[in-house]
């Protein structure tokens, strides 16, 4: 059986190191951007861990809060 590693799409894991890069470089907690967005700051942590397959709302949530363009979560280039 493959490991959780493994399962895990590209997608998920750039979003989710491009989501923690920003949140880090704006000095925000887990806690802070699960209160913009309205999710729960476990939620929030699973995302980061590439744990969690998104819906579009949950992206255009986590965007705001982050206060970058959606695209940006997805995109390869720093």
């Amino acid at each position: 059986m493959p490991s959780d590693a493994k399962k895990r799409c590209a997608a998920q894991l750039l979003f989710a190191q491009n989501m923690r890069r920003i949140r880090l470089e704006k000095k925000l907690t887990q806690e802070q951007v699960a209160e913009r967005a309205e999710l729960h700051p476990n939620y929030i942590s699973s995302v980061e861990r590439a744990e969690r397959n998104l819906t579009i709302s949950s992206i255009e949530k986590i965007a705001c809060a982050l206060g970058v363009p959606m695209p940006v979560l997805l995109s390869n280039t720093v």
